[in-house]
């Protein structure tokens, strides 16, 4: 535990360090889905690689969050209900098709690299460490998303299809990337955590300008969903830990 860390901050800290391990978490678990059945079987290696990368991050995160105030990873993991998890929307979402996996795969890794280099000035030396080994795997994560988001969007007609639709119905969960809450508020004050809305133009800036030079149209929609750091999920993720949790449930006390 960082010895700055004081008792009325502590909870505060742990919930935050959770909710990140949470979106690398679900991220991880979706991108497992893809394991043999990725369309070639190169893709499939390199998505079960990106994936545990999530689950490596989520394991040091949650793991930083039990030395806060106890437990273990295997709890948090595998044992909270629903509404206990505090990930974004977006990456709780079905797989999809690849067009939509990559799509959603870019915003997100557009994001952290931003995020994750911020985090790395963290006035809490774990956090700050932890994003210092996470962004160099957003890196290559974000490289590999780029490149298919150009392939897909200028290949053929069919692929091109499949990433504008994908892009119409992933638009409406990124704002809730930029939210921050009274919970992260706190620990912006402090130097602990990042402010997102401040990422924000730069991200729509790299974003649009990708999507553009693919051919892809930007939405302007006017639905935007959010609620994931409130555990207001879409149904998706009831069924996505019903799966995830098994083995757990049925046989507590198993270590990850």
């Amino acid at each position: 535990m960082s010895e700055q860390i004081d008792t009325n901050n502590a909870d505060t800290l742990a919930r935050f360090a959770i909710r990140l391990g949470d979106d690398a978490l679900i991220l991880g678990q979706r991108l497992c889905e893809w394991s043999s059945n990725a369309p070639t079987l190169e893709e499939d290696l390199a998505l079960s690689n990106v994936a545990l990368d999530f689950l490596g991050r989520a394991r040091m995160l949650y793991g930083y969050a039990t030395q806060i105030r106890g437990g273990s990873e295997d709890e948090l993991a595998f044992t909270r209900d629903e509404r206990q998890y505090e990930n974004l929307l977006l990456v709780e979402l079905p797989r999809g098709d690849f067009a939509y996996t990559m799509l959603r795969q870019y915003l997100l890794d557009a994001f952290e690299d931003l995020y994750f280099a911020a985090l790395t000035q963290s006035t809490d030396p774990t956090l700050a460490a932890v994003a210092a080994k996470t962004v160099k795997e957003v890196d290559y994560h974000l490289r590999r998303s780029t490149d298919w988001i150009r392939r897909l969007g200028l290949g053929t007609e069919e692929s091109h299809q499949r990433l504008q639709n994908a892009t119409d119905e992933l638009w409406g969960y990124v704002d809730e990337l930029f939210e921050t809450d009274t919970l992260e508020q706190g620990l912006i004050k402090q130097n602990i955590a990042v402010d997102r809305a401040d990422l924000q133009t730069a991200w729509c800036k790299r974003v649009t300008e990708l999507l553009s030079a693919s051919n892809i149209s930007v939405p302007e929609t006017p639905w935007q969903v959010s609620g994931g750091r409130r555990g207001l999920h879409t149904e998706h993720l009831g069924h996505l830990l019903s799966e995830m949790q098994y083995m757990q449930r049925a046989h507590p006390g198993q270590q990850w």
